[in-house]
């Protein structure tokens, strides 16, 4: 393979090393992203924005302080930067034809941490507008196809940055999950992503959305690539309504730790009652087997989450939260018309409900939530499908939108039930692409307890060394 494509193929964490070793330089592998971006962009469109001089002029600088002796965590590493967040001289379009472009005069915490920790930002990624359902779909700037199939969609609302990384166009990519928006594009492309504990990372400087649904996190290869990423961004900001308890040591050192003997739960049940393809069943249970391989206590349960209100106390809340979206970009100085129907019909929703009736459908949906946690508070990780389906086809989430503009919600639920209720309870829940099915990625999602990340990485980094999924690529040449 040509050191160009074996740069940008490569874990984030043999890069990081590589760099410090020399054998790479920050200019060469920024060079080398650059070139795959150049090669296959056009077709998967991944990157809304590619920043080649300044992230060759980061290079520079970051290949005089590894010369110095200086090198910083990430120094060199490229990373993709999703198009919902601040990076600061760039602006940031929510993928809505809406938004005016102008520059970011500040970083987001997030990428400020990335940048003084020495990573080079490359860019920023695709989403669907506002980042509403999980496929990467927008009247701004098109679709991000899956690198496995161009055919198909790369998830959403992180697409951009999850089919970036599998199609080699970054080592690691940010992205943020409010209902499975990290976990289901890593879950259509074949890669890892953990959705960290509610608080985990500061979402400074914007405010926290209602229950810390949304957190920031990252896409990577390897489980090692995002212990390395989330050491380098966790913390939080004055005026956090949300902060996480700092973990007990670097999450890179529980990478290849033993976990020791855990009790694990795993259930095909969904959340909503939908039906689940019979390749993510056999996925599930062959994850189970390979967990009771290694040495753990391995149970099929049935966790009570089923429930006829939770949906659409769900739903009132996800309106709010979105229409809120709308008004702030209408408050910018955007144009209503000019957002897509599924957006404009939640903006209009969620003026049809009252401040009593969020707080109540808050309340009762927190209620609700807890009882789900203690079912399931005697298990140390529980597994689930990652995806009810394969990944489907692009346009099919706006099937029957003629007729009613909130039907890409529904269609949502039918593709991705199982990954809201970790953004509701705020625990940790991380995509594992474990298996391969008719040359598409096969996954399984498991959900930790309130603020153990620790316990999800030394389980992830024990199935990927039984099961090694970092060199798996999709056919792109």
């Amino acid at each position: 393979m040509p050191i160009i494509d074996d740069a940008a193929l490569a874990p984030a964490t043999e890069l990081v090393e590589r760099l410090r070793g020399g054998s790479v330089s920050p200019v060469e592998l920024v060079d080398a992203v650059l070139e795959r971006i150049e090669r296959h962009n056009p077709t998967i469109n991944a990157y809304v924005l590619v920043l080649a001089e300044q992230a060759r002029q980061q290079a520079r600088e970051s290949e005089e302080r590894i010369r110095r002796g200086e090198a910083r965590p990430l120094e060199g590493l490229p990373v993709a930067i999703k198009d919902n967040v601040h990076l600061a001289g760039t602006p940031m379009t929510l993928a809505s034809e809406a938004v005016k472009a102008a520059p970011s005069p500040v970083d987001s915490y997030v990428v400020r941490r990335l940048r003084e920790a020495g990573a080079v930002l490359v860019g920023k990624t695709n989403l669907p507008e506002l980042g509403t359902v999980p496929s990467t779909e927008n009247r701004r700037f098109g679709a991000t196809r899956n690198p496995w199939n161009t055919g198909l969609i790369a998830g959403g609302s992180s697409g951009g940055s999850a089919a970036a990384v599998a199609a080699g166009m970054a080592p690691a990519a940010h992205g943020n999950d409010a209902g499975g928006s990290l976990r289901i594009p890593a879950a259509c492309t074949g890669l890892f992503s953990i959705k960290p504990t509610r608080g985990r990372i500061s979402m400074a400087p914007a405010g926290d959305p209602p229950f810390g649904l949304n957190v920031e996190g990252f896409i990577t290869r390897s489980v090692g690539d995002t212990a390395m990423l989330l050491d380098a961004t966790h913390g939080s900001e004055p005026g956090d309504l949300h902060v996480a308890a700092p973990p007990a040591r670097p999450f890179a050192t529980e990478v290849g730790v033993n976990p020791g003997r855990l009790r694990i739960g795993f259930t095909a049940k969904p959340p909503l009652d939908v039906p689940i393809d019979a390749a993510y069943l056999d996925g599930l249970r062959r994850a189970a087997t390979l967990c009771e391989q290694l040495g753990h206590d391995v149970v099929e349960i049935e966790p009570q989450w089923q429930n006829d209100d939770i949906l659409g106390l769900f739903n009132q809340v996800w309106a709010a939260f979105f229409g809120n979206v709308v008004q702030e970009v209408i408050d910018s100085g955007g144009d209503l018309e000019r957002i897509e129907p599924l957006n404009r019909a939640l903006y209009e929703l969620s003026k049809e409900i009252s401040s009593a009736q969020y707080w109540r459908a808050s309340t009762q949906m927190q209620a609700l939530i807890r009882d789900i946690g203690a079912g399931q508070a005697e298990y140390d990780v529980v597994l689930t499908p990652a995806l009810a389906k394969p990944p489907i086809p692009i346009g099919a989430l706006w099937e029957g939108s003629d007729l009613d503009a909130t039907m890409p919600i529904i269609n949502s639920a039918m593709f991705t039930p199982f990954t809201v209720p970790a953004n509701l309870s705020g625990q940790p829940a991380a995509n594992l692409p474990l298996f391969e099915h008719e040359g598409l990625p096969l996954c399984v999602q498991a959900i930790g307890r309130l603020g153990e990340e620790a316990t999800l990485i030394r389980l992830a980094s024990q199935l990927e060394t039984a099961l090694p999924w970092a060199q798996r690529r999709p056919p792109l040449h």
